[in-house]
């Protein structure tokens, strides 16, 4: 069984954001990665809000939500956006599902309030400090200027979400077309490539620090043909490490983006790990 979700729109620090919501109980928070949005979830969403109040966030420079080209896209620019996002919709504690740059987002949101943290999974994400050789040269792509525009054209957009999938037949017309919308202006692209740019190394030194600390129930799941990012099982073996609790869950058949390679799969593996949380009265 699942229940559908609804377009939303909420203020943050005069930041119009837009993300899904559906279902009721205990809340989990989902977090995209470049160059999605909550799109990504629309067809995992669904499975989650059968038991749990789920809200599928668009980051800003993202999706739906304000792109202001006036800002740093730091760790703490985020953090204090998720800070008011929760605040907004009145959650407290909150149950986490991170994906691809929303997982040093939603982390580095953890490492200052651990204590709000009730369950966390990690799909195909970074966390640690060093990258593997196909983030940095991401990273340096996005910061000169011929290849930047060629990484944020459309163009450029498609090809990353190819890669990022074993079977391209999966990407549709409409997905592409629900991926690649929201970064129609040059302003749009922009503010992607702002996004790309901004986390810095110390925010990830805070995630190290703070993440063996935690001790609430942690699920992994990830494709394991991700040409994205090549070193993913590698980066989930070592938070196994860290968080001996963890949970992996690897799929073979899939790669970056397994949300839209084999969403009812992840949605069922994300209910089944996030069910044992009690609901909300």
């Amino acid at each position: 069984m699942s229940t559908s979700v609804e377009s939303r729109f909420v203020t943050v620090d005069g930041l119009r954001l837009h993300y899904l919501e559906g279902g009721s109980g205990d809340p989990v928070l989902l977090l995209h990665g470049w160059p999605t949005s909550a799109f990504l979830w629309r067809n995992v969403a669904p499975e989650i809000a059968a038991h749990h109040r789920v809200l599928a966030l668009d980051l800003p420079g993202f999706g739906k939500s304000d792109k202001p080209l006036d800002v740093t896209y730091s760790f703490r620019f985020f953090t204090d956006v998720l800070d008011g996002f929760l605040d907004a919709v009145g959650i407290d504690r909150v149950s986490l599902v991170v994906h691809d740059l929303g997982g040093p987002v939603g982390l580095h949101w953890v490492s200052e309030h651990p204590e709000r943290l009730q369950r966390l999974a990690l799909l195909n994400t970074l966390v640690y400090s060093n990258p593997s050789w196909a983030v940095v040269l991401f990273m340096l792509a996005a910061r000169l200027p011929l290849l930047s525009s060629l990484l944020s054209s459309p163009t450029g957009l498609r090809f990353a979400m190819r890669v990022g999938v074993t079977d391209p037949a999966r990407l549709t017309d409409d997905v592409m077309h629900g991926v690649l919308e929201p970064f129609d202006t040059t302003d749009a692209r922009t503010a992607l490539l702002k996004a790309a740019q901004g986390l810095q190394p110390d925010g990830f030194k805070d995630i190290e620090r703070v993440l063996p600390t935690l001790k609430i129930p942690v699920r992994a799941i990830y494709g394991e043909r991700d040409w994205i990012l090549p070193d993913v099982a590698e980066t989930m073996k070592r938070v196994a490490e860290d968080l001996p609790q963890t949970q992996i869950t690897a799929l073979p058949d899939c790669g970056h983006f397994l949300q839209e390679e084999q969403p009812e799969q992840v949605g069922k593996l994300l209910a089944g790990f996030l069910g044992g949380v009690r609901r909300a009265s």
